[in-house]
């Protein structure tokens, strides 16, 4: 199979970021190929690092916060001015998306210290910056 069309169908799945989509046909070509049909596609706009992390930001946005968004751009190599981009999009949402999912998973406010810190740390592993944790657990009826 061609390494174009090898790209292709991968495309044709989900947008990929350049360096995904590189590591992903390095089994099947040499480096220069590879950079070769990856510049090509970037200039058919085929392929877009924007695009991509536009995509990836949208599919995250109803279960997790910003700082797990930036983690994972950078973890696909998107470049770093476009993960900035993205997450400052992302940051502005943060506090209506955690509260969303703070009330589907425990819908009232924590009884005591424990549950408090419990219902913390969920949000903060769900990638939402503590600030924004605090202000969903701490003045949970506050508009």
């Amino acid at each position: 199979m061609k390494l174009r069309q090898r790209a292709l169908d991968l495309l044709a799945r989900r947008e990929h970021s350049r360096a995904e989509l590189a590591r992903k046909l390095a089994p099947h070509g040499e480096p220069s190929e590879i950079a070769d049909v990856l510049d090509g596609l970037e200039r058919e706009n085929l392929l877009s690092n924007a695009r991509f992390a536009e995509a990836l930001a949208h599919a995250r946005a109803e279960r997790y916060g910003s700082a797990r968004l930036q983690v994972e751009l950078r973890a696909k190599g998107v470049p770093e001015g476009i993960v900035e981009q993205v997450v400052s999009e992302a940051r502005a949402k943060d506090l209506i998306a955690a509260r969303a999912i703070w009330t589907r998973k425990f819908g009232q406010p924590a009884g005591d210290a424990a549950a408090r810190v419990r219902q913390l740390r969920f949000l903060v592993s769900r990638g939402f910056p503590a600030e924004v944790a605090r202000r969903v657990v701490g003045d949970w009826s506050e508009d």
